[in-house]
Protein backbone atom coordinates (compact mmCIF):
# COMPACT_ATOMS: atom_id res chain seq x y z
CA UNK A 1 0.00 0.00 0.00
CA UNK A 2 2.86 2.40 0.65
CA UNK A 3 4.22 1.57 -2.32
CA UNK A 4 0.95 2.91 -4.32
CA UNK A 5 0.41 5.92 -2.53
CA UNK A 6 4.63 7.32 -3.01
CA UNK A 7 3.33 6.67 -7.00
CA UNK A 8 0.28 8.50 -6.76
CA UNK A 9 2.22 11.53 -5.19
CA UNK A 10 5.53 10.96 -7.23
CA UNK A 11 3.95 12.11 -10.71
CA UNK A 12 2.25 15.03 -9.51
CA UNK A 13 5.94 15.99 -7.91
CA UNK A 14 8.16 15.27 -11.06
CA UNK A 15 5.42 17.44 -12.96
CA UNK A 16 5.95 20.33 -10.57
CA UNK A 17 9.81 20.11 -10.85
CA UNK A 18 9.04 19.80 -14.34
CA UNK A 19 7.13 23.03 -14.62
CA UNK A 20 9.47 24.95 -12.76
CA UNK A 21 12.56 23.65 -15.27
CA UNK A 22 10.44 25.15 -18.01
CA UNK A 23 9.58 28.41 -16.51
CA UNK A 24 13.17 28.98 -15.61
CA UNK A 25 14.20 28.53 -19.15
CA UNK A 26 11.53 30.90 -19.94
CA UNK A 27 13.00 33.24 -18.06
CA UNK A 28 16.43 32.97 -18.14
CA UNK A 29 16.31 31.97 -21.83
CA UNK A 30 15.99 35.49 -23.30
CA UNK A 31 18.24 36.66 -20.42
CA UNK A 32 21.31 34.60 -21.87
CA UNK A 33 20.19 35.23 -25.27
CA UNK A 34 20.72 39.23 -24.52
CA UNK A 35 24.09 38.43 -22.56
CA UNK A 36 25.54 36.86 -25.85
CA UNK A 37 24.19 39.22 -27.66
CA UNK A 38 26.19 41.63 -26.10
CA UNK A 39 29.04 39.53 -25.67
CA UNK A 40 29.31 39.08 -29.92
CA UNK A 41 29.22 43.20 -30.10
CA UNK A 42 32.40 43.63 -27.27
CA UNK A 43 34.16 40.94 -29.04
CA UNK A 44 33.62 43.05 -32.58
CA UNK A 45 34.53 46.27 -30.96
CA UNK A 46 37.80 45.00 -29.67
CA UNK A 47 38.21 43.44 -33.06
CA UNK A 48 37.35 46.75 -34.86
CA UNK A 49 40.33 48.18 -32.89
CA UNK A 50 42.87 46.89 -34.85
CA UNK A 51 40.93 46.08 -38.20
CA UNK A 52 38.75 47.98 -40.72
CA UNK A 53 34.91 46.98 -40.89
CA UNK A 54 34.19 45.74 -44.48
CA UNK A 55 30.79 46.35 -44.15
CA UNK A 56 28.10 47.42 -41.49
CA UNK A 57 24.54 46.76 -40.41
CA UNK A 58 23.34 50.11 -42.45
CA UNK A 59 25.48 49.26 -45.30
CA UNK A 60 23.96 45.74 -45.92
CA UNK A 61 20.15 46.98 -45.28
CA UNK A 62 21.29 49.92 -48.13
CA UNK A 63 22.73 47.22 -50.34
CA UNK A 64 19.60 45.18 -49.99
CA UNK A 65 17.05 47.84 -51.06
CA UNK A 66 19.24 48.89 -53.88
CA UNK A 67 19.06 45.17 -55.25
CA UNK A 68 15.50 45.42 -55.09
CA UNK A 69 15.34 47.90 -57.75
CA UNK A 70 19.10 47.24 -59.76
CA UNK A 71 20.06 43.31 -58.46
CA UNK A 72 23.71 44.15 -59.77
CA UNK A 73 23.97 47.35 -57.66
CA UNK A 74 27.02 48.08 -55.66
CA UNK A 75 27.96 50.40 -52.93
CA UNK A 76 30.62 53.41 -53.20
CA UNK A 77 33.00 53.17 -50.48
CA UNK A 78 36.31 53.14 -49.97
CA UNK A 79 38.78 53.37 -47.06
CA UNK A 80 40.98 55.52 -46.23
CA UNK A 81 43.18 56.10 -43.22
CA UNK A 82 42.42 58.92 -40.67
CA UNK A 83 45.37 60.98 -41.97
CA UNK A 84 44.13 60.63 -45.41
CA UNK A 85 40.89 62.83 -44.50
CA UNK A 86 41.00 66.47 -44.48
CA UNK A 87 40.84 68.10 -41.08
CA UNK A 88 37.86 70.00 -42.44
CA UNK A 89 35.55 67.65 -42.50
CA UNK A 90 36.75 66.46 -39.61
CA UNK A 91 35.92 69.77 -38.14
CA UNK A 92 32.93 70.40 -39.63
CA UNK A 93 31.20 66.88 -38.85
CA UNK A 94 31.83 67.54 -35.19
CA UNK A 95 30.58 71.48 -35.42
CA UNK A 96 27.89 69.75 -37.08
CA UNK A 97 26.85 66.47 -35.34
CA UNK A 98 28.41 66.45 -32.11
CA UNK A 99 30.07 69.56 -30.52
CA UNK A 100 31.18 67.71 -27.55
CA UNK A 101 32.91 65.09 -28.88
CA UNK A 102 36.39 65.17 -27.61
CA UNK A 103 35.07 65.41 -24.24
CA UNK A 104 32.21 62.62 -23.45
CA UNK A 105 32.41 59.59 -22.75
CA UNK A 106 29.81 58.14 -25.56
CA UNK A 107 26.45 59.95 -24.45
CA UNK A 108 25.90 63.63 -23.82
CA UNK A 109 23.16 63.36 -21.44
CA UNK A 110 22.01 67.12 -21.81
CA UNK A 111 21.84 66.48 -25.58
CA UNK A 112 19.84 63.57 -24.96
CA UNK A 113 17.85 65.24 -22.17
CA UNK A 114 16.43 68.07 -25.14
CA UNK A 115 15.44 65.52 -27.70
CA UNK A 116 13.34 63.48 -25.07
CA UNK A 117 11.74 66.85 -24.46
CA UNK A 118 10.90 67.02 -28.35
CA UNK A 119 10.00 63.76 -29.09
CA UNK A 120 7.60 64.15 -25.60
CA UNK A 121 6.19 67.21 -27.73
CA UNK A 122 5.56 65.17 -31.10
CA UNK A 123 4.19 62.15 -29.30
CA UNK A 124 6.43 60.43 -31.25
CA UNK A 125 10.88 59.59 -31.58
CA UNK A 126 12.10 62.89 -34.10
CA UNK A 127 15.58 63.10 -33.41
CA UNK A 128 17.50 61.31 -30.89
CA UNK A 129 20.41 63.68 -29.43
CA UNK A 130 23.17 61.09 -30.55
CA UNK A 131 26.52 61.40 -30.23
CA UNK A 132 29.09 60.81 -33.24
CA UNK A 133 29.66 57.44 -31.29
CA UNK A 134 26.70 56.78 -30.95
CA UNK A 135 26.06 57.17 -34.35
CA UNK A 136 28.80 55.14 -35.12
CA UNK A 137 27.03 51.65 -32.97
CA UNK A 138 23.88 52.86 -35.21
CA UNK A 139 25.88 52.26 -37.87
CA UNK A 140 27.91 49.25 -37.11
CA UNK A 141 25.19 46.98 -35.75
CA UNK A 142 21.76 48.12 -35.75
CA UNK A 143 18.82 49.23 -37.77
CA UNK A 144 18.24 52.71 -38.81
CA UNK A 145 14.49 52.40 -36.72
CA UNK A 146 13.86 54.97 -34.15
CA UNK A 147 12.83 53.63 -30.57
CA UNK A 148 13.81 53.50 -27.69
CA UNK A 149 14.80 49.54 -27.29
CA UNK A 150 17.15 50.47 -30.00
CA UNK A 151 18.07 53.55 -28.43
CA UNK A 152 19.22 51.56 -25.26
CA UNK A 153 21.33 48.89 -27.07
CA UNK A 154 22.76 52.17 -28.42
CA UNK A 155 23.77 53.43 -26.06
CA UNK A 156 25.41 50.62 -24.47
CA UNK A 157 27.59 50.12 -27.72
CA UNK A 158 28.66 53.74 -27.24
CA UNK A 159 29.88 52.83 -23.96
CA UNK A 160 32.14 49.65 -25.37
CA UNK A 161 33.32 51.77 -28.38
CA UNK A 162 34.56 54.54 -25.71
CA UNK A 163 35.97 51.71 -23.86
CA UNK A 164 38.09 50.20 -26.11
CA UNK A 165 39.00 52.52 -28.41
CA UNK A 166 40.56 56.36 -28.49
CA UNK A 167 38.40 58.81 -29.96
CA UNK A 168 40.68 59.43 -33.40
CA UNK A 169 39.95 55.99 -33.80
CA UNK A 170 35.93 56.29 -33.69
CA UNK A 171 35.99 59.36 -35.46
CA UNK A 172 38.21 57.40 -38.35
CA UNK A 173 35.80 54.05 -38.59
CA UNK A 174 32.83 56.78 -38.26
CA UNK A 175 33.86 58.76 -41.56
CA UNK A 176 34.90 55.87 -43.47
CA UNK A 177 31.67 53.96 -42.71
CA UNK A 178 28.93 56.96 -42.01
CA UNK A 179 26.36 57.83 -45.39
CA UNK A 180 26.62 60.63 -47.49
CA UNK A 181 24.18 59.49 -50.03
CA UNK A 182 22.27 57.18 -52.08
CA UNK A 183 24.52 54.26 -51.73
CA UNK A 184 27.80 55.90 -50.96
CA UNK A 185 29.52 55.64 -47.63
CA UNK A 186 33.09 57.41 -45.73
CA UNK A 187 34.15 60.55 -46.80
CA UNK A 188 36.38 59.37 -49.78
CA UNK A 189 33.52 58.23 -51.96
CA UNK A 190 31.56 61.46 -50.79
CA UNK A 191 34.03 63.62 -51.78
CA UNK A 192 34.88 61.99 -55.25
CA UNK A 193 30.85 61.61 -55.46
CA UNK A 194 29.95 65.09 -54.77
CA UNK A 195 33.15 66.62 -55.89
CA UNK A 196 35.12 64.72 -58.10
CA UNK A 197 38.02 65.21 -55.47
CA UNK A 198 39.71 63.00 -52.76
CA UNK A 199 38.90 63.51 -49.24
CA UNK A 200 42.41 65.10 -48.17
CA UNK A 201 41.39 67.57 -50.58
CA UNK A 202 38.33 68.88 -49.41
CA UNK A 203 38.28 72.66 -48.59
CA UNK A 204 35.96 74.01 -45.56
CA UNK A 205 32.84 74.89 -47.47
CA UNK A 206 32.71 71.56 -49.45
CA UNK A 207 33.50 69.75 -46.03
CA UNK A 208 30.41 71.50 -43.87
CA UNK A 209 28.39 70.78 -47.14
CA UNK A 210 29.21 67.30 -46.55
CA UNK A 211 28.62 67.26 -42.85
CA UNK A 212 25.21 68.88 -42.62
CA UNK A 213 23.85 66.26 -45.13
CA UNK A 214 24.60 64.25 -42.92
CA UNK A 215 20.59 63.60 -40.84
CA UNK A 216 19.23 62.82 -44.29
CA UNK A 217 22.08 62.05 -47.21
CA UNK A 218 19.64 60.64 -49.37
CA UNK A 219 17.01 63.33 -49.56
CA UNK A 220 20.54 65.77 -49.98
CA UNK A 221 21.78 63.64 -52.34
CA UNK A 222 18.49 64.25 -54.98
CA UNK A 223 18.18 67.94 -53.44
CA UNK A 224 21.80 69.54 -53.78
CA UNK A 225 20.75 73.50 -54.01
CA UNK A 226 17.51 73.45 -51.29
CA UNK A 227 18.30 76.83 -49.16
CA UNK A 228 18.14 75.54 -45.75
CA UNK A 229 20.96 73.65 -47.17
CA UNK A 230 23.15 76.41 -47.90
CA UNK A 231 22.19 78.18 -45.00
CA UNK A 232 23.15 75.39 -42.58
CA UNK A 233 26.36 75.16 -44.73
CA UNK A 234 27.21 78.54 -43.82
CA UNK A 235 26.52 78.31 -40.21
CA UNK A 236 28.96 74.90 -39.90
CA UNK A 237 31.24 76.46 -42.06
CA UNK A 238 31.62 79.36 -39.39
CA UNK A 239 31.63 77.19 -36.38
CA UNK A 240 34.22 74.88 -37.65
CA UNK A 241 37.48 76.54 -36.12
CA UNK A 242 35.89 76.21 -32.64
CA UNK A 243 35.28 72.23 -32.91
CA UNK A 244 38.07 70.44 -30.80
CA UNK A 245 39.88 67.26 -33.21
CA UNK A 246 41.07 64.25 -31.34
Amino acid sequence: MSGIGTLKTGAPARARTGGRRWLKWIILGPLLLVVLLQLYFFAMVCWWTQFNPSSTSMMRQQLSALREQNPNAKLEQVWVPYARISNNLKRAVIASEDANFSEHDGVDWDALEKAYERNNKKHRVVGGGSTITQQLAKNLFLSGSRNYLRKGQELVIAYMLEAVMDKERILEIYLNVVEFGRGVFGAEAAARHYFRIPAANLNAAQAARLAVMLPNPRYYDRHRDTSYLARRTAIIQRRMNAAELP
